[in-house]
């Protein structure tokens, strides 16, 4: 990092306790609690590590003059927290709205660890038969589709894809995925990355049945759909959802309807 980007949003008060004869003293820097965060951009939301620098000194000249090195390590008792959930009580720490854009090496007068406690909810509750991320993870343009593996649904597939690609998402399906030995995990982890689950309700089928129960435990928003309204589970019947028929103009139309559904759900 640019050696000039040292002590950016930082009190002068502060910046002299931390110099000897002008220079910086990474030694006293280095005892400090630290805060790493990635630049954010657009509708990116990534994760900020709670650590510490191991070291850090003067490396030699880069393309905006000198640059310092530093080596650091994040605390694993520590979980992982958004940059979105750091903004929401950004004050208690001093950081403004500008400095998650910008790379620098800022030192703040503020209680690191007791905004933290005082802030951050507590970590969601792990399943045991399968896996999630904490913290989650959702892909802005990520939409799935939960539908039985059958010949007969792939032309439903490609119209939930059309309307997905109207509203920029990317529909993907579990069978275009084979990351994890256990088909279970890999269905999971699609849901738990989706921004929208679209889910056929058509032949009653049990695992798509499941798998709106687990887009619903995990907040996602989710869409039935069904060729058949009977074949919409009692206890999802105050739903509303889209009934189509599976021949070109029911598809044609599913098409639209989800299109214009999708669109609202994400604002396109």
């Amino acid at each position: 990092m640019p050696l000039s980007r040292s002590f950016e949003h930082t009190k002068d008060s502060i910046i002299e306790e931390f110099k000897v004869n002008s220079e910086i003293d990474f030694q006293a820097l280095i005892g400090l609690p630290a805060l790493f965060l990635k630049e954010t951009f657009g509708n990116e939301d990534p994760v900020a590590r709670v650590g510490r620098i191991i070291h850090a000194g003067v490396y030699g000249r880069g393309i905006y003059g000198t640059d310092i090195s530093l080596e650091y390590v994040y605390d694993p008792s520590i979980p992982p927290v958004k940059n979105s959930k750091l903004k929401e009580f950004a004050s208690e720490l001093g950081i403004d709205d500008f400095e998650f854009r910008r790379t620098h090496w800022a030192i703040k007068n503020n209680d690191l660890f007791k905004a933290l406690l005082r802030n951050i909810q507590p970590r969601r509750q792990l399943p045991k038969v399968f896996r999630i991320e904490d913290p989650e993870h959702v892909e802005p343009t990520l939409a799935s589709a939960m539908m039985p593996f059958h010949l007969g649904f792939d032309s439903v597939y490609e119209s939930i894809k059309k309307a997905s690609s109207e509203v920029y998402l990317h529909c993907r399906r579990a069978d275009d995925i084979w990351e994890n030995p256990e088909i279970i995990q890999d269905i999971v982890s699609l849901i738990d990355h989706s921004r929208v689950i679209i889910c056929d309700c058509t032949g009653r089928n049990p695992n798509v049945f499941y798998e709106i129960g687990i887009a619903h435990t995990l907040g996602r928003e989710v869409i039935l759909i069904t060729q058949n309204e009977e074949d919409i589970p009692f206890d999802l019947r105050h739903l509303r959802f889209i009934k189509y028929l599976n021949n070109d103009q029911g598809l044609s139309d599913l098409e639209q309807r989800l299109e214009s559904k999708l669109r609202d759900l994400v604002g396109a």
